[in-house]
């Protein structure tokens, strides 16, 4: 008897942490789920914000649109700062342009995998593309001219290999804002796809993760650095954060409701 006794002791420690992992949420599920959210993402080869709104068409299946703001580095690019003149900033030596792109476009997402309990997880897969704008704007430096051994002075100038030739002739990066009246445009396409893991506790509102890939085309190399091996396709990967709110949530016992009032035809 005392054997049983802690046998069903034991069982109860073991099975009582397993049985609150899956507490059923007492809110009603949603049936109908549409949805708009603001994304922060680490790409490769670089950053990206995406806000998007989706619209279910049923069970599981979602269309949106989105709208996206990104900006991209060359693989070449460190930081440095003169060795000799103390606390004057840092730059980026040899580059021509700082970029940044304003997208729209549309895709899909499936749900793959439910959400069952406060402590679940839901898996769905998404694609979309769409059109994007590449700004390229100028990058002025404050270089150091020597007027003779003694005497110089300081010129913002844009980077040219064939009067900087070392990181010393550069003092510090001018103003963001110098250059801003000679930008260029380079228009181009994106496609992104990847899975999204949805994990909220609350169905008012969505948390979720994505991991994935992209790619932009523009219709020629963009200008980053002062080398031969710029880029026109940008290919890279990325994990972001999400998080928005359901909109005018239709939940199943709402919808029964619905169903019951309609007047028979």
């Amino acid at each position: 008897m005392i054997k049983r006794f802690w046998h069903v002791l034991l069982f109860i420690f073991l099975c009582g942490p397993l049985a609150a992992q899956g507490d059923i949420d007492p809110q009603d599920r949603m049936f109908w789920r549409n949805e708009r959210s603001v994304g922060a993402a680490l790409n490769s080869d670089g950053w990206s914000a995406i806000y998007r709104d989706l619209r279910q068409i049923k069970p599981s299946h979602r269309w949106f649109i989105e709208g996206s703001v990104e900006g991209f580095k060359h693989p070449k690019e460190i930081k440095l700062s003169n060795y000799y003149f103390q606390n004057t900033g840092s730059f980026v030596f040899g580059k021509l342009n700082s970029t940044w792109t304003i997208g729209g476009g549309a895709g899909y997402q499936q749900e793959i995998f439910g959400k069952h309990d406060l402590g679940g997880v839901s898996i769905s897969w998404f694609a979309g593309g769409g059109a994007t704008v590449l700004f390229a704007k100028p990058i002025y430096y404050k270089v150091i001219v020597w007027l003779n051994n003694d005497y110089y002075t300081i010129e913002e100038q844009q980077f040219d290999n064939n009067t900087i030739h070392e990181p010393l002739q550069i003092l510090s990066r001018a103003s963001f804002f110098k250059g801003f009246d000679e930008i260029k445009l380079y228009p181009g396409l994106y496609g992104r796809g990847g899975f999204n893991f949805e994990y909220s506790r609350n169905d008012r509102i969505t948390h979720a993760l994505e991991v994935g890939g992209s790619l932009h085309a523009f219709t020629k190399k963009i200008p980053i650095m002062a080398s031969e091996d710029n880029k026109q396709f940008y290919p890279s990967i990325f994990v972001s954060y999400r998080i928005g709110m359901i909109l005018d949530p239709l939940s199943q016992r709402n919808l029964l409701d619905l169903i019951r009032r309609r007047p028979a035809e």
